[in-house]
């Protein structure tokens, strides 16, 4: 299905143009559409063979893919990712104390509802 065209949806399109173009018309435009397909495909196949060339053949198409960039899919990993996890302490750190340090916030968890303030603008 491309660009929601169907089957069906393809076939009445043919028919309507069939009618449009008339019997003497038509042989030409089939001819002229044939032609049009095969040099689509001869020019695909070209790009493809390119792309092969410069890319090579071991190529994660998982890192090409545009869709990695979606802000949506961003915002949403950011959002439900685990806290980051504090390094562990050295041993030079140890022996120094420990300044006074803030709380820790809780992280957002899917189903939880976040804190709200009714009085922040």
């Amino acid at each position: 299905m491309i660009f929601g065209l169907t089957f069906e949806k393809l076939l009445v399109i043919g028919v309507i143009a069939a009618m449009l173009l008339g019997p003497e018309r038509l042989p030409k435009y089939a001819e002229l559409l044939a032609r049009a397909v095969k040099r689509g495909r001869v020019l695909l196949g070209t790009a493809k063979e390119r792309m092969q060339d410069e890319l090579g053949d071991d190529v994660d198409w998982r890192t090409l893919d545009p869709r990695q960039y979606d802000p949506r899919r961003i915002i949403r990993e950011a959002l439900l990712d685990d806290a980051p996890v504090a390094p562990a302490a050295s041993a030079s750190a140890a022996a120094s104390p420990a300044p006074a340090s803030r709380p820790v916030p809780e992280t957002f968890r899917p189903g939880t509802v976040p804190p709200f303030d009714s009085e922040a603008t």
